[in-house]
């Protein structure tokens, strides 16, 4: 295996070295290297002599660095350096599968890929891992690993899975364990399927691999409105989500007697929502690990905004803002702004629930709100100076909405200042109360 240079930084170790592009990369101090995580892992020392294949030819270039941790000025065609991993199973509850026709085409990628487990938190499967990669994991000790466990009931994750591998391969679990590699896991709950008993076995389990499982969340399963011919899936009612947050309780409370008051299970905050329940405090999230899985997202926003206005003195501001938001976060932004509201005279927030029409009203997250419900909902409205919406309702770049709608084109039809604001207390606060 080799991994191609595009373009070598002028100036850089690389440089210096004579890399050239389109030199292909073969080993790396005698290792092979396939991909990124080979390459990174193996630049950092300060003596490199790494093996290129140049136009059909062998060479060998040789890098001396003052510092091992520093890069050497290679770019590549792709981050990854070879093509991303894509997702093996056909799972019941798999989002991508309910998504519409005419998205762009990024929208039905289904990546199971370890690299970015590794590299930007993605959550893993383990059914596509090939043995390489697996001890690769163990030799380089990447830790945390993301797992999507599911269930530890390993004929009932090969029926939720539909891959007939999907239980063998919770034995690398049982690998990692033994190799101190570290893993937050993730059980999506489908109601009536691996809830309940099998949610009390699957905490069980886990916990026996405990301290190398890191976390343990719970989510609901996601449901669009986009699910003809697909396996029948109903939405967690009040009292199934009560249970849930119940069962996970129950576990930890268990759990932390033995294990010095420690708490490895997290119900997501939508299933703190859907059951009407107060959601914990901050402190209860520990290092907050499973943020990504929407596990502590509101308190953390809370704890921050609250610190954040008790730094502030009151003041007179002259100023009204609109704040629009998903369902399930309707009631903490309502909350937080009018204790803004009190704190600052003649400020006015003017906060709006902006409900999920595209996907259906069962999806209440503000990241999967589109470009065109904002549109739909929001017309003539007075948002005043300014509309905040979620940083997360954009693509990474920051541009576009899911249905590709950009954010100027959204300010340009609504007429107003449109800015999306980050999931982070302070960073809302401040947007709030600055002009």
């Amino acid at each position: 295996m080799s991994v191609k240079v595009e373009s070598v930084v002028e100036g850089s170790y690389g440089f210096k070295a004579g890399f050239e592009p389109d030199d292909e990369i073969l080993k790396i101090n005698s290792h092979e290297i396939f991909d990124v995580l080979d390459y990174r892992f193996y630049i950092q020392a300060k003596k490199l002599n790494i093996d290129v294949l140049r136009n059909g030819e062998p060479i060998t270039l040789n890098i001396r660095k003052s510092d091992e941790f520093a890069d050497i000025g290679l770019e590549f065609k792709t981050y990854l350096m070879d093509k991303q991993h894509s997702c093996k199973n056909k799972c019941v509850f798999c989002f991508v599968d309910q998504m519409p026709e005419g998205m762009r085409d990024t929208l039905y990628f289904k990546d199971d890929d370890s690299r970015m487990s590794f590299l930007f938190g993605n959550y893993i499967t383990l059914t596509g891992l090939c043995e390489r990669e697996i001890q690769r994991i163990i030799d380089m000790h990447i830790s945390p690993v993301n797992i999507s466990v599911h269930t530890m009931n390993p004929q009932l994750r090969v029926e939720m899975m539909k891959n007939r591998f999907a239980g063998e391969s919770l034995k690398i679990i049982d690998r990692f364990f033994e190799n101190g590699i570290s893993m937050n896991t993730q059980l999506v709950l489908c109601p009536g399927i691996n809830d309940g008993e099998e949610l009390r076995f699957s905490l069980s389990e886990l916990a026996k691999r405990y301290p190398s499982v890191k976390s343990i969340a719970a989510v609901p399963v996601g449901l669009t409105k986009y699910r003809d011919g697909l396996y029948p899936l109903k939405p967690y009612t009040k009292e199934e989500a009560s249970q849930v947050i119940d069962i996970i309780d129950e576990f930890n409370a268990h759990f932390s007697f033995y294990n010095n008051g420690e708490i490895l299970a997290y119900a997501s905050d939508e299933f703190y929502l859907i059951a009407e329940r107060e959601l914990p405090s901050a402190d209860y999230y520990g290092e907050f690990s499973q943020l990504d899985n929407g596990v502590g997202v509101c308190a953390l926003l809370k704890d921050e905004f609250l610190d954040a206005l008790e730094n502030e003195d009151a003041k007179e501001i002259n100023r009204k803002v609109t704040i629009a938001t998903g369902c399930a976060a309707y009631e903490l932004i309502s909350e937080l702004s009018k204790k803004a509201e009190d704190k600052f005279k003649g400020l006015k927030v003017n906060v709006i629930k902006v409900e999920n029409d595209f996907f259906g009203h069962t999806v209440t997250v503000a990241g999967l709100i589109t470009g065109q419900d904002y549109k739909n909902q929001l017309k003539n409205v007075d948002f005043g100076d300014e509309l905040l919406i979620p940083r997360v309702s954009l693509r990474n770049e920051g541009d576009k909405f899911l249905d590709d709608i950009t954010i100027e084109e959204l300010s340009e039809f609504l007429n107003v200042k449109v800015s999306a604001v980050e999931s982070d207390g302070a960073v809302l606060l401040d947007k709030l109360i600055s002009k």
